[in-house]
């Protein structure tokens, strides 16, 4: 990676390799019993229970087993891909109680300049609506610790939601910097004034200036040993924290973004076109300059899921098996790349790469 931030974002998080298998959900007798699959086929489909508001263009919407089997096991960060009826896959953080198995909740902000996801939710899913859902991943998992500091704006509390429960029930410290623009856009707030009451959160509005935005160099400032740091929220919040964490010990910062982070931009002047082989069948095609392995294998009538289609969700992830990719993601830790690869957005450093889709 190019510089300090984004080394920052590549190696604090992401994907250990014991979560990289997507789970294809099976039912057996009556229940959905998760089967490791690394093809990520599977998917259940669920009915819509109960849609709620949390806040002003916030709707959290509770998903349901249609004849009301337990639904697959979660931790705390955990998000699950949502198929939407007009063709798109987006991701979802949970943010219900992981040991409540008879439902997901998720929190989706209706973003009219979004990637049509959200806008879709809102304006097309009702109470009993079906919807396609994968089983959980966790690319934002808890880790055990004395210490936490939080930082969520915007939707962006949706995953830090059941850490706060989590570290609560572990008898941990924390402390939660909440932001958001005014009152009537803050979700959660009710359960949250608990905290604000007891000292343990903080909830502020900047009006959408950010100008008025928290001041993330004072907070994080300092590292108290045996402290661990989970942000997640827009664009310039995650920059922002990026930079003022920038000295904390690697592993003990940890992210989630809900859009492509923002990175210096790379000469790719040096590309050559490389070929991959499908182990299953044998078959290759080249991948020209240019062009994305994702785009090649489906002109190649391959299907292949994805979804940000710029390296920062993980719904592409793959196995290969021959070869050295040349990683351009900003998801997989140094260990799970040594197996898996997003063939939306890398490209191969040997003439062949070969992968297992």
């Amino acid at each position: 990676m190019p510089n300090a931030a984004s080394q920052q974002s590549a190696s604090v998080f992401v994907m250990s390799l014991d979560k990289n298998f997507v789970v294809a959900p099976k039912r057996v007798r009556g229940e959905w019993s998760v089967t490791r699959d690394v093809t990520g086929a599977g998917t259940m489909l669920l009915q819509v229970k109960k849609i709620t508001s949390l806040a002003e263009g916030i709707n959290a919407y509770e998903l349901v087993d249609p004849i009301g089997g337990p639904l697959p096991e979660f931790a705390a960060g955990a998000h699950v891909d949502l198929h939407l009826g007009n063709g798109l896959i987006r991701q979802y953080s949970l943010c219900g109680d992981p040991a409540e198995r008879s439902s997901y909740i998720i929190g989706v902000l209706k973003e009219q300049a979004g990637r049509g996801g959200s806008v879709y939710l809102h304006d097309n899913v009702e109470v009993g609506s079906s919807i396609e859902v994968s089983a959980p991943r966790n690319n934002f998992r808890l880790v055990p610790a004395n210490r936490y500091v939080f930082i969520a704006g915007g939707i962006g509390i949706t995953p830090i939601v059941p850490m706060l429960r989590e570290a609560q029930a572990h008898g941990a410290d924390f402390k939660l910097y909440y932001c958001t623009r005014s009152l009537d856009r803050t979700a959660f707030r009710n359960e949250l004034r608990v905290l604000c009451d007891e000292g343990r959160a903080v909830i502020h509005h900047d009006n959408g200036d950010p100008s008025q935005g928290l001041d993330f160099g004072k907070i994080l400032a300092e590292h108290e040993p045996g402290t661990h740091l989970y942000y997640c929220g827009p664009g310039g919040l995650m920059g922002a924290i990026s930079q003022a964490s920038a000295h904390w010990p690697a592993e003990t910062v940890h992210c989630e973004h809900f859009s492509a982070p923002t990175r210096p931009v790379e000469s790719h002047d040096t590309d050559v076109p490389f070929r991959v082989r499908i182990v299953d069948t044998g078959a290759e095609y080249e991948v020209p300059v240019g062009e994305t392995i994702v785009n090649v294998l489906r002109r190649n009538s391959i299907s292949v899921d994805t979804s940000c289609e710029d390296g920062y969700c993980g719904t592409c992830m793959t196995r290969y098996v021959g070869g050295e990719p040349d990683h351009r993601d900003t998801v997989l830790d140094p260990e799970s790349r040594q197996n898996y690869v997003l063939i939306c957005c890398s490209r191969s450093k040997t003439p062949v790469l070969e992968l297992e889709i």
